[in-house]
């Protein structure tokens, strides 16, 4: 598939530095009115869900892995065009001795029809990034609820298209960003709520993970070793390569800035305000290509020119005074890590190092194995349903993502993260590309919740249910 608060007196040099970066690269903020939205949910308690699935690829495959071992879902219709992924996914039904869902597979389009004709209750949309908005947007103007992906967004006006379709439809948008689930994020999410940090000053994550085998491989395999992508690659190779040819800028922060918004209450009485972004030179999908056994100097794909900076740095500042580092590493070998830093007046937790350091209890200037805290302060939830989670996909977080989702689908409720914070999260790729592009200018982020940050509740984890 292919996708598709300034005053007068401090309006002064920088911050119309600030603006006309924005402008500059089309990401103007559009004029909202301040007003709320009139809204009617869906008045529902249902049992059993119908449910269907954009994208058949594998991360749509593991949804509905793990949908198919429910009794209170059913998945009765799939769209996608890519003919290879629609016969391993039927190939999960029949093995299970399920009836194989009504498929869609006429075109990058025809999810239109899925949503015209099936009688569906929830929307999994796992499609390439570009279908994400344009997917959803179309599911919420039929009042389902819709459960999408995470990614980056491609503008600040696909933000505001979002929240506008949000705010007109009578379901919620669930944002899928499965990290807020991880079990040791959420120990130290614990941690933070009981003030085991102190006030929080500093905190940092990102998306660091060598995907040169993704983003290049031989056509037949996701992990195969190749040199080939678009047309000729497999899976993701197809379509995610081709963002680093032309774009520069953190183009997935979700897995990082989702536990880091939770931590700092993100749209509940705090905010980002501004981020500046910086890039590194692109070296590393070239060299890739040409010291490959499959690639060399005279390969096509070793002529290209990769604009996406190997190391993309992005700071961020929040209203209540946090600073917020995010970083962007796919395109060079290392070791897999999200790059988790919490730091506050009493302590910090790093996970790269596995180590924290709380004072009054850790030995002054050292410090100290982070398990034995995990263990102590593991969240409710984990230790409710741990063992349904055994199996489960990113070491089982993926099951406590698709539970929540699917009990809030169950009575429409709002979801712990809702189209404001998917606009907000999603904003900072073409934030990101816009500060890159201009020197590494501040640029003003959106106010998406336009005011209700100040007096919206934190609902994520509060309880150990889902």
């Amino acid at each position: 598939m292919h996708l598709f608060i300034t005053t007068k007196s401090s309006m002064n040099r920088r911050s119309f530095l600030q603006q006309s970066s924005l402008v500059g690269v089309g990401l103007a903020v559009p004029t909202i009115q301040t007003i709320d939205k009139i809204y009617t949910p869906l008045n529902r308690n249902k049992s059993t869900l119908n449910v269907a699935i954009l994208g058949s690829g594998l991360r749509g495959q593991s949804h509905i892995g793990l949908l198919l071992n429910r009794d209170d879902c059913k998945v009765v219709a799939i769209a996608d065009p890519d003919e290879k992924m629609i016969a391993t996914t039927k190939k999960m039904f029949e093995q299970r001795s399920v009836a194989i869902p009504t498929l869609y597979t006429d075109g990058d389009h025809d999810y239109l029809n899925l949503l015209e004709k099936e009688d569906i209750d929830l929307v999994m949309i796992a499609s390439p990034w570009r279908w994400h908005s344009e997917m959803a947007i179309a599911a919420l103007e039929k009042d389902i609820y819709v459960g999408v992906e995470v990614c980056g967004a491609f503008s600040v006006d696909e933000c505001w298209e979002l929240v506008r379709a949000q705010e007109k439809s009578k379901t919620h948008l669930f944002f899928l960003e499965n990290v807020c689930y991880r079990r040791d994020v959420m120990a130290i999410l614990n941690m933070v709520r009981k003030g085991m940090f102190g006030e929080l000053i500093h905190l940092e994550g990102g998306y660091q993970h060598d995907l040169r085998a993704v983003k290049f491989n031989d056509g037949i395999s996701a992990y195969g070793p190749g040199v080939e992508f678009g047309d000729k690659g497999f899976s993701e190779s197809k379509w995610r390569t081709i963002h680093s040819v032309h774009r520069n800028g953190d183009l997935y922060p979700t897995h990082g800035i989702g536990p880091v918004a939770m931590f700092a209450d993100i749209n509940r009485k705090n905010r980002f305000t501004h981020l500046t972004s910086m890039s590194s030179k692109a070296r590393g999908l070239h060299d890739y290509v040409t010291n490959h056994p499959k690639g060399g100097p005279d390969h096509p794909n070793a002529q290209i020119e990769f604009k996406l900076g190997d190391k993309v740095t992005t700071m961020i500042r929040c209203n209540n005074g946090e600073t917020v580092v995010l970083h962007h590493d796919t395109n060079l070998p290392r070791p897999y890590s999200l790059g988790f830093r919490v730091q506050g007046t009493k302590g910090l937790w790093m996970d790269v190092n596995r180590s924290l350091h709380i004072e009054g209890m850790s030995e002054p200037h050292r410090w100290e194995e982070a398990k034995a805290y995990l263990n102590e302060y593991d969240h409710p939830l984990w230790k409710r349903h741990a063992d349904k989670a055994t199996g489960a996909g990113h070491g089982g977080m993926d099951w406590f993502l698709v539970n929540s989702l699917i009990e809030h689908a169950k009575t429409n409720n709002q979801p712990p993260f809702d189209v404001y914070d998917a606009a907000t999260w999603l904003a900072i790729t073409p934030l990101s590309e816009a500060s890159i592009v201009s020197g590494s200018t501040p640029v003003t982020f959106p106010d998406f919740t336009r005011g209700r940050w100040t007096s919206r509740d934190i609902t994520f984890a509060m309880s150990d249910a889902y």
